[in-house]
This record gives C-alpha cells, structure tokens and sequence, in this order.
C-alpha cells in the first residue's frame, strides 16, 4: 500500500526551480532513504510531501488510512528539533508521554499498555536511565534521541526523519538502523528518512532515493527502482 506517493512535482522558491520532476513513493513495510548533496532541497522535498509547503507543478500526497483503514498516523522528526534550552520545565518521561497523547486520548489517564511504550521508546534510544532528568539539560544528542523516542511513543504508521541520527555515534546509530528495519519489516510501517550516511544504513534500506543534479538544470530524483531515470 502506497503511504506516500509523489508525481511529476516542480517547486520554486520565488521564480527559481529548485525541484523538478520529482516522481517516487513509499510502501507500508518499506525503509527508504532519500540522500543528495548538500543543497539539494531534501528538506524541501519533504515539507512538501508534508503539505507545509505546496508545489508549483505536479502532487505530493500522503495516505489518509493505513493498512487497518483506519486514519493514517504519521511521525515527523524535522532536522534539528531538538532545540529545548536549560529553562523547559518537562522531563524527559513526561516529554515522551506525550506522544502517547495523540492517540485521542487527552481525557483519559495513560494505562499500563502507554507505560510500556515509553519505557520500550526511551530504552530504544538508550535515554531510560535519564528519565527523571530534564530536558533542558541534556546535551544536543541526547535531546535528539529523547525527540525519537516521542515518535516511536505515538506508534505512527508512518515515519518522515530528516537527519534524526545527529550526535548519535557510531553503535547508536546502526541500533536505530535495524530498529526501523523491524519496524517496516514486522510492524508493516513506512519509513523515509533523509541522511548524509547512506554507505551506514545501506544494509538496513529497502530502496535508496538520490536527488542530484543535471547540467544545466534542477535537483532531479534519481534512483533505478524509485524515480523517473534521468
């Protein structure tokens, strides 16, 4: 099942072309990643798909159910998130819970079932023993894991992560590798995730998607079994 499916889209900034053609899709129970230069408008490319900005030309959608036909749940991590300074007041377990919350659950007390969760979240990204601490307290790489372990909290059908693995090092990261390959491959979830480290993933990935650059033209989509080939 198609979770995100992108046709022919062309987006300008101003008058300029940064984007053009773009054509590609994500299935449920796949792990994507999508990498290109620096510049390239990756994170264009996805607040596009995200609806927070329009394209000039061509759509960019986003399923509306899921595999269940139940309404689509979708998890954004955007790049940097993770900017709380030394004065927010939440910890890091009343952070996570939170994302607990968005399962239509604002008057209702968290159960056992969401404990579980977040315990299982924050022990995912190795932030269980920091749970009582604060948040502005952290250090920037922890601040981003505590943000990861709030979108695996929420269990959304879909994942949309620009660059989610900085300040994590090197077993960290291939740690959350292989969790996202299990949450596609046995959860059924889709996952497309923007990272400068393709050669680091490439054994967890389903399908890579590259935007690169034609002479004399804009940043195209370029993947042999993902998008138009150029």
């Amino acid at each position: 099942m198609k979770y995100i499916e992108v046709k022919d889209l062309t987006f300008y900034y101003d008058e300029e072309p940064v984007l053009q053609d773009i054509n590609f899709h994500i299935d449920s129970g796949e792990f994507v990643i999508l990498t290109g230069e620096n510049g390239a408008a990756k994170s264009t490319l996805i607040r596009n798909v995200l609806g927070l900005l329009h394209p000039a030309k061509g759509t960019a959608e986003i399923s509306k159910i899921n595999l269940e036909d139940k309404k689509l749940r979708v998890g954004y991590i955007p790049q940097e998130i993770s900017s709380f300074n030394a004065g927010f007041p939440s910890t890091v377990y009343e952070l996570v819970a939170s994302g607990r919350y968005q399962q239509n659950r604002w008057l209702r007390r968290l159960n056992k079932k969401d404990h579980d969760h977040i315990k299982k979240a924050l022990e995912t990204v190795n932030m269980w023993s920091f749970r009582n601490h604060k948040i502005g307290e952290l250090s920037g790489g922890q601040k981003q894991r505590v943000c990861l372990a709030r979108i695996f909290a929420a269990d959304p059908d879909l994942f949309i992560l620009d660059e989610p693995t900085t300040g994590m090092d090197e077993k960290s990261r291939h740690d959350f590798y292989e969790l996202l390959q299990h949450e596609a491959h046995t959860h059924h979830k889709g996952i497309l995730m923007i990272t400068h480290d393709h050669e680091d993933v490439s054994e967890y990935i389903d399908r890579h998607i590259k935007l690169v650059r034609k002479e004399d033209s804009q940043w195209r989509c370029f993947s042999m079994d993902s998008c138009n080939e150029l």
